[in-house]
């Protein structure tokens, strides 16, 4: 490892990162994270010195508060009495802040709400639909002291009962300062349920590029590994993108890029017949499971629909987050 390379935690090197696209001319509408950033006070306050909007999971055990608390800014003359002085500014003690999970139980702005239903998104699998609570939020800094109005959103999962926290710093009705245009509730949770395409690059790079199948232990061999895999990633989602001309029921994944181009580059060296012999054969393969494919999608999303049916949820006539719907107002 290079002497300059010093230690830094993974919301220390995302700052970072988000300075260089900074610096590079790189806007973004809204940023998204998980938990383990979602819980770091420190890379929030980074993000809202910074002005840059968030929509990030956070963990059960964050603090914060639903009603503005009162701030003292100083105390009263000291009594006499022995002990440790308060520090000011301080929050009142009449109202301590809160764990997100306790706030959705016991506060009467999340109790006395009704659950609304969205469309989060469409899978392979069906429809996902999920019950949605928000209310604005005070988060808890690294003094212990209250931000600015951010807001609060608990997302139950119909079917599985799965609860999601998130937290975001702007609130439904203010500006988005990146695009001007207003936030609602439908574009946060656009959002918040966005980072699923993260996870797909991280489950294709690992899955079918080897992006973990690394055996070496110096710095520069696992960065050229690294590296490698990144390139052919990014090579094999142009050439998907760019012939990928079927129809939703037969479209072309990056899995069978990369199966298609192994085929290509073993067959580069044989006799004509035989390397189109191999090519009719990998055709043959992917046309087969692309037909079971889709007969899988049409069969988990009959099953869904049915389940949702049994609770009295129709999917297509709930709000909707999806962007190529007629309701679409980011």
């Amino acid at each position: 490892m290079p002497e300059e390379i010093e230690f830094r935690t993974k919301p220390r090197i995302a700052l970072d990162q988000i300075d260089g696209a900074l610096s590079n001319g790189v806007r973004v509408s809204a940023w998204t994270f998980d938990e383990l950033y979602g819980r770091d006070g420190k890379f929030l306050d980074g993000l809202e010195s910074r002005r840059q909007v968030f929509v990030g999971e956070i963990p059960v055990t964050f603090h914060g508060w639903v009603q503005e608390p009162t701030i003292l800014r100083w105390g009263p003359q000291k009594s006499g009495k022995r002990g440790r002085s308060k520090k000011y500014p301080r929050v009142a003690r009449r109202r301590p802040s809160s764990e997100v999970r306790n706030l959705l139980t016991y506060s009467p702005v999340f109790r006395e709400q009704s659950w609304q239903r969205y469309r989060i998104k469409d899978t392979n699998n069906g429809p996902e639909v999920w019950e949605v609570k928000w209310a604005v939020f005070w988060r808890k800094d690294e003094a212990g002291l209250p931000t600015r109005r951010h807001c609060l959103i608990v997302a139950h999962n119909v079917l599985t009962g799965e609860v999601k926290y998130f937290l975001s710093n702007r609130v439904p009705g203010e500006r988005n300062p990146v695009t001007g245009k207003c936030i609602t509730l439908r574009w946060l949770l656009r959002v918040a349920f966005g980072r699923w395409s993260i996870e797909s690059c991280f489950r294709e790079g690992k899955e079918e590029l080897g992006l973990d199948h690394y055996e070496v232990r110096g710095w520069r061999c696992v960065h050229r590994h690294f590296y490698v895999t990144q390139l052919s990633h990014l090579f094999c989602a142009r050439v998907r993108q760019e012939y990928d001309q079927s129809p939703d029921e037969h479209r072309l994944t990056v899995e069978q890029v990369r199966s298609a181009m192994n085929v290509w580059l073993d067959a580069a060296d044989l006799p004509p017949s035989s390397r189109r012999r191999r090519f009719e054969n990998e055709l043959k393969k992917q046309q087969y499971h692309q037909q079971r494919n889709q007969q899988s999608r049409v069969s988990h999303t009959r099953t869904r629909i049915a389940r949702l049916s049994a609770l009295g949820i129709n999917a297509t006539r709930i709000k909707s987050c999806l962007i190529n719907m007629q309701n679409d107002d980011s």
